[in-house]
Formats: C-alpha cells, structure tokens, sequence
C-alpha cells in the first residue's frame, strides 16, 4: 500500500518541479551565442545551489562566466526582469571567494565563503550556449 501512494507522490513532485524550470526559463532572449532565461532564480543563498539549481533546469543551463554577466547587464534593458542587484557568476572562485556583478555599477566582486549578503542575496540568471 505504501509502495503506491509513493508513485502518485512521486510524478506530482517531479511535475511541479518540470513547471518551475519552465517558468525560470520562460521565453529566453538571445544575445549573441547565449540564450538567457526569461526570469530569476531568486535568494539562492549560497554559489553552490545556484550552480545546482541552473543544472537542474535541464541540459547546457549553468551560471554566466564574468564576461557573459557583463554582457547581461550591458544589454538588462533588452533582456529584462532582473530583480536583484547581485547575479552569480560560474566562472571559477577566485583567491578572495566567489564572484558576483553588481548591477549597480557594473563591477564584478568577490565575496568570501565564510560571509553572506544580509538583505541582498545574490541572484540566478541562467544562461546557456547555443
């Protein structure tokens, strides 16, 4: 008897999860060789989980290198949709943590493993090469 209420239990969580990823991803606009998901991954708390949750949004989603997030943020008017002010980078942690753009200014910074963003957290945009 458990083994069947498993299944139905089963295929919901998986549907729901399939509905998620095709909100995140939505419409995505093309810029260049990149395809960037319609919407935010928001308030994933740590570099990790963005890098896991990009993943898990099929094949070839992943978090933007540094020059792909300086790409998003010079053409955010086109692509639209950016909640947060921080946007995780997947290009590799450097010497002082892991990078982050602000779209504030447009810089890219580091924040150490040990610290967090306080009200800030930094967001998910996915990206993915054509």
């Amino acid at each position: 008897m458990k083994k069947l209420l498993l299944l139905p239990l089963l295929m919901i969580t998986c549907l729901s999860f399939a509905q998620d990823a095709k909100e995140i991803i939505g419409k995505p606009v093309k810029i260049g060789n990149l395809l960037v998901a319609e919407n935010d991954m928001t308030y994933v708390k740590y570099w990790e989980d963005g890098v896991d949750a990009c993943h898990d949004l099929g094949k070839g989603w992943r978090l933007p290198t540094n020059n792909e997030l300086r790409i998003l943020y010079l053409n955010r008017k086109k692509i639209k949709g950016f909640l947060g002010i921080n946007y995780w980078s997947g290009s590799k942690k450097s010497k002082y943590g892991y990078w982050y753009l602000d779209f504030n200014d447009g810089k890219l910074k580091t924040i150490s493993e040990s610290l967090e963003f306080s009200d800030d957290i930094p967001h998910v945009r996915a990206v993915k090469s054509l």
